[in-house]
């Protein structure tokens, strides 16, 4: 019995270790390229659209690789499939770094991004096979490794890219390769373990074709795009709003974003246990409504409240992880394509939604004349208001699925 039971937790430590790692790696390959564009932009000589074509086309090869992750999962199994992500990636990093074209260049980024989105369809699988006791303790911790990895990425960038070895400076090129080559270590985890679900039949799986006449699938595409998109933004438009709303410097503006990250990275670490004391269904109510009430009253509230942008991270911070928690549960033998179906379409929804950000500040500083110091703050209130009703509407959104699973007596 005791060899038995000194098996288990090998196997599961090595499969907590591929999660948590391949997370952390998630974080830094996302989130290395703020201080690396510019050198990019210079070096390759790219105009504001060709940078914003290649990003564009970047999000299309995360999109196409989640929408295709879990049928390869079916095929092959979720060990290979999350080997080939992580060599994918690191395979990218030797390709970068030797790239002295942009056609190699792009090919390359684009094949990352390949990487990158297998490997976010592929930790969620593997988090939703694992963890079948306190999942929203740990869907939330393992995604706090994620932002972890996020917060300290753009840091440990710009310092690899000052890094000089035998007179050869890194730059952003050796930075990529650094970087991306640590996805060798979750991979030698991943071969030496093994991962529960591949056993189940195809005919047990639940089929596409039910799941989209399932309401609740259609409300957890709605809640984790508002979600995610009031996430995201808070990155794009935050230290933006601070600069030219209130005039703070750089540092200063940049300073509360990596206080929005922090208070971000701590609640998934900390306050994941609430969520299965509360239900993935009142935590989603629950932590959104936080992020949009904290989001509004640091807009509309003046400068001495700005602080509640950074609080703003504690509840959006738990809403993806959440989403993943629910649907495992949902879902048991049909969480695979439950999670590409909500991902990819979320990622849809996520480009729009920061278009839309971009969209409703213009045009309110238009109605307030665009020319004038009054136009603008409306415009940028106004914008970042935005990103606090995706989060109210992600807040209604969960109280319209309470009442339709307190109807069925199916609240989760």
């Amino acid at each position: 019995m005791e060899k038995r039971s000194g098996t288990f937790n090998k196997i599961y430590a090595m499969q907590l270790a591929t999660i948590f790692i391949g997370f952390v790696i998630f974080g830094f390959s996302e989130n290395i390229k703020g201080p690396a564009i510019p050198r990019i932009q210079f070096d390759f000589m790219l105009n504001e659209s060709q940078l914003g074509s290649l990003l564009s086309l970047n999000a299309l090869g995360y999109l196409l690789a989640c929408s295709f992750t879990a049928y390869l999962t079916r095929i092959w199994g979720i060990k290979i499939v999350t080997v080939i992500s992580f060599a994918a990636m690191a395979m990218s990093g030797i390709f970068i770094f030797i790239s002295q074209h942009y056609a190699l260049f792009s090919a390359s980024y684009f094949l990352m991004y390949i990487g990158n989105g297998m490997l976010e369809i592929g930790l969620a699988i593997l988090g939703a096979r694992i963890f079948v006791k306190n999942t929203g303790t740990m869907m939330n911790l393992t995604h706090g490794f994620y932002g972890l990895s996020s917060t300290v990425a753009p840091l440990i960038a710009t310092g690899l890219m000052k890094v000089t070895i035998n007179g050869y400076t890194l730059d952003w090129r050796g930075m990529y390769l650094v970087m991306l080559l640590l996805s060798i270590i979750p991979i030698i985890f991943a071969l030496l373990s093994s991962f529960p679900g591949d056993e189940i039949s195809h005919e047990d799986r639940v089929p596409l074709k039910t799941l989209i006449k399932d309401p609740v699938l259609w409300l957890m595409v709605l809640i984790l795009s508002f979600g995610v998109v009031s996430e995201l933004a808070v990155g794009g438009w935050l230290v933006n709003f601070l600069e030219k709303a209130y005039e703070w410097d750089t540092v200063s503006a940049s300073g509360m974003l990596s206080a929005f990250f922090l208070c971000f990275s701590l609640a998934r670490l900390l306050l994941g246990p609430l969520t299965d004391k509360f239900g993935f269904t009142l935590s989603l109510i629950i932590f959104s409504g936080v992020s949009a009430i904290c989001t509004f009253i640091a807009i509309f509230g003046g400068e001495k409240l700005a602080f509640l942008f950074a609080a703003s991270g504690i509840g959006i911070a738990m809403i993806y992880p959440t989403v993943m928690a629910f649907v495992v549960k949902r879902y048991p033998n049909g969480s695979d394509t439950a999670i590409t179906f909500t991902v990819t379409l979320m990622g849809v929804g996520s480009v729009i939604g920061n278009y839309l950000i971009g969209a409703v500040t213009e045009l309110t500083k238009g109605i307030f004349g665009a020319d004038t110091h009054l136009g603008l703050f409306r415009g940028l209130q106004a914008g970042y208001g935005f990103i606090g009703l995706c989060a109210a509407l992600c807040s209604v959104a969960g109280i319209i699925l309470y009442f339709y699973l307190s109807k069925r007596k199916e609240v989760i």
